[in-house]
């Protein structure tokens, strides 16, 4: 955990992370059809908009094995309304130590994809699962626009 802390903590610190235009407060998850996972995971995100037709995200997380876990993802809006949309992620967490637990991984590194939705300061994320553990991840939490979208 510390290793993966100290390994955020100079992510955040590189000049990469300047100027992010959201921040995101990951609260929790639910497993549905997959009993024994920790729903209680606490993650910090920012979030770079709009850079090439993208929403670029790095944060650090509770995974639901109770360890420490990184992420990224590329996320392609596909609707917008009022103060809300929608968009298509795709992405990877590194789960030190918890990748032998997912079919499709790569050592402890676990992909990532589904659907995210914003509406006001609220964030759903939707990620299909194979089944074998869970039929699928819902993740939510609050965000906060920085006011730095170029």
């Amino acid at each position: 955990m510390i290793r993966v802390l100290t390994f955020a903590a100079a992510l955040f610190a590189a000049p990469v992370a300047a100027d992010p235009d959201r921040l995101s407060i990951l609260l929790g998850s639910a497993h549905p059809g997959g009993p024994g996972y920790d729903g209680r995971n606490p993650g910090l995100f920012v979030t770079w908009e709009d850079r090439g037709g993208l929403d670029l995200s790095l944060g650090v997380f509770r995974n639901s094995h109770g360890r420490g876990a990184i992420a990224t993802t590329a996320a392609l809006p596909v609707l917008d309304w009022q103060d809300g949309g929608a968009a298509l992620f795709l992405g990877v967490a590194l789960y030190p130590g918890d990748g032998r637990h997912y079919r499709v991984s790569a050592g402890d590194l676990i992909p990532l994809g589904g659907v995210q939705i914003r509406q006001g300061n609220l964030f759903v994320q939707i990620m299909p699962s194979d089944g074998r553990h869970a039929d699928a991840v819902i993740s939510a939490g609050l965000t906060f626009d920085l006011g730095g979208a170029q």
